[in-house]
Parts: structure tokens; sequence; C-alpha cells
């Protein structure tokens, strides 16, 4: 820990501002810059991970490669850093009072009355600076979920504190995120709730270096010097965040503004600028593009869509590199009546997202049966893939019956069903297939064109499988099962169908690994039959 620099992230007047987009970029400017970068989430909620939230609610969970379930921000950490984060990277209030009460438990704290402080904040900054020892980080990203005055987040702003107080001025610097709403009635910005949150922040014994305006719009002369004189922070430090349609501008308004320089100001860092030249050259394709293509993503979650945010980036990944605008269209598959050609309309490829449980499953599959038949370019995602060899047994190998054992326990052909060591778990939060695991490639197949590899390393979350039983039936009726675990297990992990533009699947989740820098092989393959189409 010696020599780390610590940046702390934190929000005001409402959440969703993009406190997470916020850590990303500025760990952005200083990746660029050769500091190594770590970010880590805290987040209020006594869950021990998300693994067990509704993604309607929470948004999706997304996995790392050891397995961990952890907020959508390591998403956008990931895909903005080209990083692979680890579990021990989230810290949720669930892990640290769970670790807390196990060592009073054990008898480490014997004779003492355990309390929020040291006792909470000390686990809390022990785990903070483990992370920063173990992967010997220049600077440390610390993104406190939430907002400032709520009850949940307390304890990890007073770790902060604690930290900020202890450590020299140069070695940390507080970011904090604020709305800056713009008023019809009076046809200006209004800095109150701004004042408001910082004030908030200050009685809590922390003090804002730099102060990012989300706003509608560019903040304003008089907006700046209005938060500068009342939040004391120099003019220059008040950072405009505007609106933007791709969240890949922001790191780039951001430092127009002036943040990278301010950041390396306040650290104490040598000198330089942030290079952004590739960064900048992708975002003008996405503004820009040449073409357009139309993909229907057909689910469950679609109310809210945060459910599927990694597949929608993984897209304007290839959208930035192809050049070309994908148009995304969100189709719910809950009560699928109408004629599948009419709620499709004429889209130039479709995606079956992953998911759990009925509901919506039989819509998923009578869309996977059109695309197959009609030739429409279609990619399954882990669910999608079991929905779509259901499809396949049922109206190719004439298995009428043919269904996942989550769906109907009595099915009679029980295409999809428990993977066997899944069968004895009880508990849900982290007994999945979880993480990072190998899958081996056949030769000659369009898995093997698509990465060009015999293994690949991507991520899991499931706990069915296609039956073994019925692998041979599969593959004489046309389904080739082209990726397979590479243990003992044998368990199906890419389909595909030789004659069709592009009909693949999925049991991992390629979207997991997609960076704006370095898409996921899969959907840019996914992406080019589309265009062609």
């Amino acid at each position: 820990m010696p020599g780390t620099k610590w940046v702390f992230i934190t929000g005001g007047v409402l959440s969703g501002l993009g406190k997470g987009l916020v850590s990303a970029s500025v760990g952005k400017f200083l990746q660029t810059r050769g500091y190594s970068t770590v970010p880590i989430k805290c987040d209020g909620y006594l869950n021990v991970d998300p693994g067990t939230m509704n993604p309607i609610e929470h948004g999706e969970v997304f996995v790392l490669d050891d397995g961990g379930e952890v907020d959508m921000d390591f998403g956008h950490y990931e895909r903005f850093l080209g990083i692979k984060s680890k579990f021990d990277w989230n810290l949720t209030s669930g892990k640290i009072f769970q670790s807390v009460i196990e060592k009073e438990r054990s008898g480490e704290y014997l004779g003492k009355t355990v309390q929020m402080i040291p006792h909470v904040t000390d686990e809390i900054r022990s785990r903070l600076e483990n992370v920063a020892n173990e992967e010997d980080a220049d600077v440390v990203l610390i993104e406190i979920g939430g907002t400032v005055g709520d009850m949940e987040n307390m304890i990890f702003l007073e770790a902060a504190r604690q930290m900020q107080s202890d450590l020299p001025d140069e070695d940390t610097c507080l970011v904090h995120v604020t709305l800056i709403p713009w008023l019809d009635a009076v046809g200006e910005q209004k800095t109150k709730p701004t004042q408001h949150s910082v004030k908030e922040l200050e009685a809590l014994g922390l003090e804002a270096n730099i102060i990012v305006g989300r706003a509608e719009n560019e903040l304003e002369e008089k907006t700046k010097d209005k938060i500068s004189l009342f939040c004391d922070v120099p003019k220059d430090h008040v950072i405009s965040n505007p609106d933007v349609e791709e969240v890949y501008k922001i790191p780039l308004n951001l430092k127009e503004d002036g943040m990278d320089s301010i950041i390396s100001d306040e650290l104490n860092l040598k000198d330089g600028s942030a290079d952004m030249e590739k960064w900048k050259r992708l975002v003008e394709n996405l503004e820009n593009p040449r073409e357009t293509v139309d993909i229907a993503i057909c689910g469950k979650y679609t109310k809210l869509e945060d459910s599927y945010v990694s597949i929608r980036e993984a897209l304007k990944h290839c959208s930035a590199h192809l050049n070309c605008k994908v148009k995304q269209r969100f189709i719910e598959t809950t009560d699928l009546e109408e004629d599948v050609g009419k709620v499709l309309g004429s889209p130039d490829g479709v995606i079956i997202p992953g998911g759990f449980g009925k509901r919506g499953a039989e819509g998923k599959i009578e869309i996977a049966k059109y695309c197959r038949e009609n030739k429409i370019p279609i990619l399954g995602l882990c669910y999608g893939l079991q929905l779509m060899v259901t499809e396949f047994a049922r109206n190719k190998c004439n298995l009428e019956e043919a269904n996942s054992t989550e769906i109907d326990e009595e099915t009679l052909h029980p295409i999809i069903d428990l993977i066997p060591e899944q069968k004895n778990v009880d508990a849900k939060g982290g007994t999945m297939r979880l993480g990072g695991g190998i899958t081996k490639i056949e030769k000659d197949s369009m898995a093997k064109d698509i990465y060009g590899k015999k293994e690949v390393k991507e991520r899991f979350r499931h706990r069915y499988e296609v039956n073994p039983e019925y692998h041979e039936k599969l593959e004489d009726e046309g389904l080739r099962l082209s990726g397979v675990s590479k243990n003992e297990e044998n368990i199906v992990q890419v389909v595909e169908i030789k004659d069709h533009p592009f009909y693949f699947a999925t049991q991992f989740h390629p979207e997991f690994t997609s960076t704006f820098e370095d898409p996921s092989p899969v959907f840019m393959d996914f992406v080019k039959s589309c265009l062609n189409r």
C-alpha cells in the first residue's frame, strides 16, 4: 500500500447519475498514462452479492472471471479498462457484516464490545488495503454506491473519512458526482440541490476536491461560479458532465473540461496527458455510422433495459469497429400471442438472451423456430441456447414434448436438465456454475472460424445443460455441438447449424468479455452477418 493513491467517488442528490462511468473514465485517464488502476465498488445493501436480485429492479448481474457475481458497474469498469475484475473488489454491507460477525463468533474480539466504529470500519479499510497490496496498484478507485445521506452507505463514507484523515493530502482525492437540474419555470440550471449535497458530505467530515455536475447540457459559467463559491472548490474543479447519446463519449467530455489534469494535480502525479486518440476514433465511428442494422432482443426483462446492459454494450462495441449503427429493439416474450412474424417485423438479426424460469420461455421458443425456418441470423445466450435446443428437438427431432426440467419437471423428453452436480444444491446464492471456463472448439466449425482457436475461455452462469442422453440425436438431425467443456463433464457450450446465415448459441456469456477497444468475436461475427443480410 505505501505509495498508493486513492480516489473516492461519491454521489449526491439522487442515484443513477453514472458514478460508475465517472470512475471508469478516471481509470481510463490514469491507465493510458501508465498507472496500474484498480476499481472497487462499495454497496450498502445487505446481500453478500447481487446474484439473487431481480434484474428488473437492480439491473444486470455481472459475472467475473473468478466466478464472483457483482454489481453492473463492474461491467463499465471492464468495458472501459479492458481488465479482469475480482470478487474481492466488490464490498457489500452484507459481506462486511458477515465477516465481522464470523470473527466475533470465533473469538477474535473477546473482551470487546463489537461496534460499527472501529470494528466495521476497520474491516472495510483492511479489505481496501489488502486489494491495493495484492494488486500492487498505483491508484485505487473507490466508488461508494448510493447517495450521500443514505443510511446504507454511511459506514463506507466513514471509512473513507478515516483514510482521508490518515493519509497525506496528495494521496487522496474525492470526486462528488451530483445533479444540476434545469428548471423551465425560471430558465436556468439550479445549484441548490448540489449545495445541500455537499453540505451533507461536509457534515460527515468529507470534503470534495472535484464536483462533477450531471446535467442535461453543459454547465453554464454562472453555474460553475455559484458551485465554486458555495461548495468551496476552485471553479476549474467543477466539471461538466452533460447527457450523451453514447456513454463512451463521457471520458472525452470529462477530459475536455480538464478533469484528467485536475486528477493529476490533486494526486501529485507526473506531468502528462491521457492518450485518448484511439478511443476518440471509435466514438466518431459510433456517431457517424455508414450503415444501419436492426436487431431484436427478445426477452422477459425488457421493462428495464439495464437488465441486458452487457448485450447492448457488446453491440455498441461492434458498431464502433464496423462503423455501423445497431438499432436495438426489445421484444417482450411473456405474452407472445400475435403472429411471430408480425411481432418481429423484418429484423436483420435476433438475440435470445439469458434468463431463468417458465415465464416468457414459449415465446422465445417460437421466435427461435421462426428465425431457424426463415434464415434470420439468430444468437442465443445461456438460457437462449437451451431454448433454441428445445425448439430444435421439438420440430426437427420430432420430440414434441421436449422441454427443460426447469420449466416442466415431468416432461417426457428432458432435453435440458440440471447439471448432475447441481441436483443436490439447495442454496441459491453463488451456487451456480459460475465464472470463467474453457471450451474445446471443434475443427471445421463456425465456432472455430469465429474464434480462430482450439480452446477459448468465457464466463458462465447456469444450472442446466443440454441432456447428454440426447446429444447423438440432435447431431443426427443437423444441430452441431461444436463446443464442449474441457473437463470430463462434456457439457455442451456451443451449438450451430451449418446451412444457415448465422444460427449460433453459447452456454456462456460472450457479452461479459466484450470491451470497447476489443469487441467479442461472437458479437462481431453476428453483427457482420446482420450487415450481410
